[in-house]
């Protein structure tokens, strides 16, 4: 009561402003007799696990994103978010960079740098030029002189990150790195896999040298068709791939020759467990972010992951993330993932809405599938070949429940066992037809299929 009293009079304006000082002086003495230092809420010594929700995909000016990297991170704040991270292709957001206003405007409309003063003010937006001339431009700010304007302890923070875009064969190959300390360019090669293989090696030998926590994951493997099943599978140094992007041009759900993206999913781990001893893909979802003004693409608040950890920082958000404590979502939330080793339970409780009813499907693989996987032939000439992996044993559903509290118990049968709600809601903003708003969980009871070697 004390504490609450003295903070209204605190804030108080008019003739109680001039007060201030000697107020703050007493909630600090009211909240923290013994505390020793500045007045301010202690770092709880054993924090409670849980969820933290962010997005790690997403694009500004600095790449082909339509708005500046500060207003894009005010709205992922602002809209329930506690992490993002800015990924432009093959870039970092530093350095000293200046963008045309007639550039901005063409990529996103005559309001934005209206709206980047209005929120942030005259102050700190930087320009150079006359105005409605062609050489008016603006500075576009790196993310360490603006990262103090947006973070909140405990609340939300920013990681630097970038999308290597690299091409083979005129086939796309996007891999998104996050918390990297410098850019890394493209590594290339002679195929998907091999180039793969040497982003990977890049970003990994980064993280050693500079002794940071990189998360690298595949991004939209469907985007011209670009990833194949085998590729998921064979590149088992990658750990992880976008299940849900919400680009509307990324082909989620493939066409009458590829595969649905969850359906590569399947595939690739199946391939995994059963014939390469290696552990499955886990699976993010995306925003992929890049129209902030009404434009048709790619926006805001599609696609998340709830990553489980004690603390809110880069370091523990990417520690969680690789193991396995997260899950991905379009729209679904849930309060708890669990899964008992012991008694081989997976089970969910999804934060329910009300008027909503939810459907959960346990979706796995058959140790005895009866499909035996050969890896495509080394020139990838051939148009792609998942669909010699169509037995109905591959991904199958084994189980449908409804309901907010979902459980599975595992025969010892299954390679892997994952859930994906389903919410009887359409999506808000869909990135293709038909949208519902889902969630997926991460593959479970895989670990005793791997052998150490």
């Amino acid at each position: 009561m004390l504490y609450r009293y003295l903070r209204k009079f605190a804030t108080g304006r008019g003739r109680f402003g001039r007060y201030y000082l000697m107020a703050s002086a007493l909630v600090c003495a009211a909240t923290s007799f013994a505390r020793i230092g500045r007045c301010d809420e202690a770092v709880p010594a054993e924090p409670v696990p849980q969820y933290y929700k962010g997005n790690i995909h997403t694009h500004s000016l600095w790449s082909d994103g339509n708005d500046f990297p500060e207003m894009i991170a005010e709205w992922y704040r602002t809209h329930g978010y506690n992490f993002l991270a800015l990924s432009d292709h093959n870039v970092l957001s530093e350095g000293t960079r200046w963008m045309k206003h007639s550039t901005i405007i063409e990529r996103g409309d005559n309001t934005t740098l209206k709206k980047y003063r209005a929120r942030f003010g005259n102050g700190w937006v930087e320009t150079r030029g006359t105005a409605d001339t062609a050489n008016y431009a603006i500075r576009l700010k790196p993310l360490n002189e603006f990262r103090s304007l947006i973070e909140e302890r405990g609340t939300f923070i920013m990681i630097q990150g970038e999308e290597i875009s690299d091409r083979v064969k005129k086939k796309p190959l996007h891999m998104n790195a996050t918390n990297l300390q410098e850019v890394i360019p493209p590594s290339g090669g002679l195929t998907i896999r091999e180039a793969m293989e040497a982003n990977l090696r890049a970003v990994e030998d980064q993280a050693r040298r500079t002794g940071r926590e990189v998360l690298v994951h595949l991004n939209h493997p469907n985007f011209g068709y670009g990833i194949t099943a085998e590729d998921l599978a064979f590149v088992v140094r990658e750990r992880f791939f976008e299940v849900y992007n919400g680009h509307p041009s990324i082909n989620h759900l493939g066409d009458d020759t590829h595969p649905a993206v969850e359906r590569l999913w399947d595939i690739a781990n199946t391939i995994r467990l059963s014939e390469l001893n290696a552990a499955p893909l886990f699976g993010v979802a995306t925003d992929d972010s890049h129209q902030y003004h009404g434009k048709p693409g790619s926006h805001t608040g599609r696609g998340w992951i709830q990553v489980q950890s004690r603390y809110l920082s880069p370091e523990h958000i990417i520690r969680g993330i690789k193991a396995g404590d997260f899950y991905a979502s379009s729209g679904v939330e849930l309060k708890e993932v669990s899964f008992d080793a012991k008694d081989n339970i997976l089970s969910l409780q999804i934060d329910t809405k009300p008027g909503v009813q939810y459907t959960t499907q346990f979706v796995g693989t058959a140790k005895d599938h009866g499909t035996t996987v050969t890896p495509e032939n080394k020139e990838e000439s051939k148009p792609s070949s998942e669909y010699k992996y169509s037995s109905p044993a591959i991904g199958k559903v084994l189980a449908t429940a409804k309901g907010e509290t979902p459980q599975y118990r595992l025969t010892g049968s299954e390679l892997y066992v994952r859930a994906v709600v389903t919410a009887n809601q359409d999506h808000p903003d869909p990135s293709f037809k038909g949208q519902q708003q889902q969630a997926w969980t991460q593959p479970v009871g895989w670990r005793q299929h791997i052998q150490s070697e």
